[in-house]
């Protein structure tokens, strides 16, 4: 059984499956000792780096695996947010964990997946635990949200995205140049973050606004200023109304 392109049944009862088990898992971690649930999520938080592993050494094409996609270089931040709880790094993860839950719902590049392959599973539960590890350290009061590090999301999102799209340039140059090739003998090509080309629906809507490779993804850089003024406007409003308080009181 495959499975399947997005929203197909099986695809979407994987989704089910997602929900309940990051729901479950936070009532599972609620009743724990605080350091048996400080372990547990550590440990849950490894998952992408085992995942990153697997895809260096299963593959013919280890190039074509590098961790230069945002969930990779996610799942390299993850328990550095973990072991430090800085609230710059789980503050950046707040936002780029949404990362993994729109390649679970909208990618079809692994429509082609056996439901019980390692292949499958390699792909879905890191994504799944990346998603429900960074909501885990908010819950449990790790990392405070902070509306003083949007301009540092907003930088260090931008600025990982520009030097993977200077990677992927380099990369594929090189490829072109030396002829190396994939497992099917075609000229390797890299698209990390997807700055070179549009390859799901929401991507080619960004595209049809800006049909330029990398500037096109800075649609979603907007995208994500409005939801990060959203995210946090209670806290920025709170910061308004005590500055404007405390102001009132010096006058």
């Amino acid at each position: 059984m495959l499975w399947g392109a997005p929203f197909h049944t099986v695809h979407l009862i994987t989704l089910a499956i997602a929900a309940v088990l990051i729901v479950g898992l936070y009532f599972l971690l609620k009743y724990l000792p605080e350091r048996a649930r400080y372990i547990c999520i550590l440990a849950l938080s490894l998952s992408g780096l085992v995942a990153i592993i697997y895809n260096l050494v299963a593959w013919d094409s280890p190039l074509e695996y590098l961790p230069f996609h945002m969930c990779s270089i996610a799942a390299i931040l993850l328990p550095i947010a973990v072991l430090t709880r800085n609230r710059y790094v789980g503050n950046l993860l707040l936002v780029w964990c949404l990362g993994s839950i729109l390649a679970l719902v909208f990618s079809d590049a692994q429509a082609g997946y056996e439901i019980m392959s390692p292949a499958f599973f390699i792909y879905y539960v890191p994504h799944v635990l990346e998603f429900a590890v960074t909501i885990y350290l908010f819950k449990f009061g790790y990392v405070k949200k902070d509306y003083r590090c949007i301009p540092a999301t907003v930088g260090i999102t931008v600025g990982i995205y520009t030097v993977v799209h200077f990677i992927n340039l380099g990369l594929n140059h090189y490829c072109a140049t030396h002829g190396i090739v994939d497992w099917a003998g075609e000229i390797l090509t890299f698209n990390y973050m997807f700055s070179m080309e549009p390859t799901t629906s929401i991507f080619f809507l960004f595209w049809k606004i800006i049909p330029q490779p990398y500037w096109y993804m800075y649609v979603a850089v907007l995208i994500l200023v409005i939801y990060l003024v959203i995210l946090y406007l209670p806290q920025i409003l709170r910061a308004v109304k005590e500055r404007r308080s405390k102001k009132t009181t010096a006058e």
